[in-house]
């Protein structure tokens, strides 16, 4: 048993690795095109349609299977929206940017800007949060409103970071629901089923990792029209049971 176990670290390593070298190396190659996108505002939808395909890139060559359950169609979702979901694994990033078919901005943490390179997806596309600020939650809260004035929808992860007891939800904040309610505007679940198996969050050698079908769920629009402010605790509850029933299924 511990030679089988052995074997099975190894192999999950070295398909990390794969990963690992996946993702630079296309990243490098896309870089320029990413430079030249994003030294404009009018042309960061373009910039989002080349994530989309390198997020659909990273996907197919290291082996993972998409598998996405539509409740509504996806030519039928509304736009713009408020998408949320589970977050378990760095998969549910990229998976993101492969279901939503409308350009988004995302709400990332505010540490991913320190990353060389990659920083400029990170401040150019998306909205960079410091969640141990209160300031920079409000300023978070009003530039979101502000995409959503635009005609943009908004995708962020409810959690505020990676479940560490996967598949189990972490508790989920009260911005994004009052932000839908104030805007009333629908918002737009997706369950992240086992993102978590294919790519474990934590230590690089002991995390488990390995190729397979990532399964994903995007659930019918919730209405907002006619919620108030009184409604958020009420929305939040049933956004969360949608996800933490959708997980209990095989």
């Amino acid at each position: 048993m511990i030679f089988l176990k052995i074997f099975q670290t190894g192999l999950s390593i070295a398909w990390k690795m794969f990963f690992a070298i996946n993702f630079s190396l296309s990243f490098f190659l896309l870089y320029p095109l990413f430079l030249i996108l994003l030294s404009k505002k009018k042309q960061y939808p373009k910039a989002f349609f080349l994530v989309k395909i390198w997020a659909n890139w990273l996907f197919l060559f290291p082996g993972i299977i998409k598998s996405i359950k539509w409740y509504t169609k996806k030519e039928a979702l509304p736009s713009p929206a408020i998408y949320c979901s589970n977050h378990t694994s760095f998969l549910d990033i990229m998976y993101s940017y492969i279901i939503i078919p409308n350009y988004f901005v995302s709400i990332a943490k505010k540490q991913l800007e320190r990353i060389p390179f990659f920083s400029i997806l990170i401040r150019k596309l998306n909205i960079s949060i410091d969640r141990t600020s209160k300031m920079e939650s409000y300023n978070a809260f009003v530039e979101s409103s502000k995409y959503l004035d635009e005609g943009v929808s908004i995708f962020l992860f409810p959690e505020g970071s990676i479940s560490k007891n996967a598949p189990k939800l972490l508790p989920f904040k009260n911005g994004v629901f009052k932000l839908a309610i104030e805007k009333q505007l629908p918002i737009i679940p997706i369950t992240y089923k086992n993102n978590w198996k294919l790519l474990q969050n934590g230590s690089f050698l002991k995390a488990s990792a390995r190729p397979g079908i990532a399964r994903a769920c995007v659930h019918p629009p919730i209405l907002t029209t006619g919620m108030t402010l009184d409604d958020v605790i009420f929305l939040k509850q049933k956004v969360q049971s949608i996800i933490e029933k959708e997980l209990e299924k095989n």
